[in-house]
């Protein structure tokens, strides 16, 4: 019975003091305060009310200054994630690019140094053009009805037609060459100081290289 009696004097006189310390903190909602007393939240208005209670807003404050530094630091890490993935992401385009560039600069190296091979080849062809003439009347060997086709078809290709079509051959690819060496090496493509680019170049070296064969 006196246990009985007990919860209804509990219920009969809330903790006041408690009540008011909890209210006076400010930091839970009276909502909350009510329940945990058993009591409703227009009881502890009323009482705040009329002893003038005061809530503390500062812990208020403080708590929602702790929320938003901690949304702060979560965006500023967001964004440098962010950043440092996109740093990423740039390096390994730029090594990606930088392998294609250095693949094509070996290559257009090669293809010139093979391009030169054979201009060379060419000229020493038309610096010896009498000499395989002789040679090819040498080894002349007709056939019943007076025909050499195999002589016939090496005469052709030491001719002067035929080594000025190589020759045109050759110079257009140095003329492309040279482009493309231009585009991959970021070399403007403005005449030299003599007043003449490359195209001047390569039609003063067909010329050069036609008048050669045609001694």
């Amino acid at each position: 019975m006196s246990t009985e009696g007990h919860s209804t004097q509990d219920k009969a006189s809330p903790n006041w003091e408690a009540i008011e310390r909890d209210y006076r903190v400010g930091v839970r909602a009276v909502t909350a305060i009510a329940q945990e007393h058993g009591i409703t939240e227009g009881a502890i208005r009323k009482r705040a009310k009329r002893d003038g209670w005061v809530r503390d807003l500062n812990a208020k404050v403080r708590a929602k200054a702790d929320e938003l530094v901690r949304k702060a630091e979560v965006r500023t890490q967001v964004r440098e994630d962010q950043r440092l993935t996109e740093s990423r992401q740039i390096e390994v385009e730029a090594n990606i690019q930088k392998g294609v560039r250095l693949a094509q600069r070996a290559d257009i190296k090669r293809s010139r140094a093979l391009c030169m091979r054979l201009l060379t080849e060419l000229e020493k062809q038309t610096d010896q053009v009498p000499e395989l003439q002789e040679l090819g009347e040498i080894l002349r060997c007709p056939d019943d009805k007076g025909q050499d086709k195999l002589n016939d078809i090496y005469q052709a290709v030491i001719s002067l037609p035929e080594r000025t079509k190589t020759m045109k051959a050759l110079a257009e690819a140095l003329r492309i060459l040279v482009s493309l060496e231009r585009e991959a090496f970021g070399i403007d493509a403005h005449p030299d100081a003599g007043g003449e680019g490359d195209k001047d170049f390569l039609e003063r070296l067909l010329n050069a290289r036609a008048r050669a064969a045609n001694r």
